[in-house]
């Protein structure tokens, strides 16, 4: 069962990620988005801690704000980097993330590094290069609107990983494992109301934004759902390397759908990015 959990996160988490590239295509609230999205997730995942009870609350709150601010500021800016590169691309390089969090585990938490790991940091690097616009001297100029969605995204990658982490040492220190989330999504209504005024200055709702808010929450909702039942029946290390390759779906149906350019580099980065997360996972001890 364990594996099936992993496909249903794999194709939510596809699909979320393909909801955000045809919601970027156009000018609209970034910030109103996250707010609904947040808005379901809690309506979605509120149940639990609703009927069975919050354990240590404090806890629970001062991680869930930490990864929440984390999640929110990741996905804002996954979001914009869609706006201005292709779905596979984007989507690829921001489940690299898992790079970070090896790397972080060595440093801070005293993990062991292994021939595999170091083989999968090593693909996940090249892979991001092989994404680079050809001919690119990693500067703005140039390839400006490709390039910036890239240094975006890699961005969005490394404060999503700061979410994973902050996430171990939450569950280390007591933390609800149901209640984590729920303070996570509250973050997205937060924090998607603060950009949609600062940034965005509009509370303007309109039906396409509502829409796609309600089905993104409702896939991110699935994506946490089935990562849990995962987890919890089967080894992290191969769950997540099923759970990871959802990229792989999201750049096919950009492809197939969106008519998005696809290279022998870009196919060739992707399989780096294969081979990264396989190396990090199934493979590294």
């Amino acid at each position: 069962m364990a594996e099936i959990y992993a496909l249903c996160c794999l194709l939510f988490a596809a699909l979320n990620d393909f909801v955000f590239k045809l919601f970027a295509r156009k000018d609209r609230s970034r910030g109103l988005f996250v707010l609904i999205c947040g808005i379901i997730w809690i309506f979605c995942l509120m149940w639990g801690p609703l009927f069975n009870g919050m354990q240590n609350p404090k806890v629970t709150l001062i991680y869930g704000v930490i990864s929440g601010i984390l999640s929110v500021l990741s996905n804002l800016l996954l979001i914009e980097a869609m706006g201005k590169q292709s779905a596979g691309v984007c989507s690829t390089i921001y489940r690299l993330n898992m790079v970070i969090v090896v790397i972080a585990a060595i440093l801070f938490l005293g993990e062991k590094v292994d021939g595999w790991q170091i083989a999968g940091i090593l693909s996940a690097v090249a892979a991001i290069i092989a994404f680079m616009p050809p001919g690119t001297k990693f500067a703005v100029k140039g390839n400006s609107a490709a390039m910036i969605g890239i240094y975006m995204v890699i961005t969005a990658s490394f404060l999503r990983a700061c979410m994973g982490i902050s996430y171990k040492f939450a569950f280390q220190a007591g933390a609800d494992p149901a209640g984590i989330p729920l303070v996570n999504g509250a973050c997205w209504v937060i924090g998607g109301l603060i950009y949609a005024l600062a940034r965005e200055k509009t509370l303007t709702f309109t039906r396409k934004i509502a829409g796609y808010g309600i089905l993104s929450g409702a896939l991110i909702s699935g994506i946490v759902y089935f990562m849990a039942l995962m987890l919890s029946v089967g080894p992290a290390t191969i769950t997540l390397s099923i759970s990871q390759m959802s990229f792989i779906v999201t750049f096919v149906m950009s492809i197939l759908f969106l008519k998005e350019k696809i290279t022998k580099r870009t196919v060739f980065a992707a399989l780096l990015g294969v081979l990264a997360i396989l190396c990090l996972t199934l493979f590294g001890k």
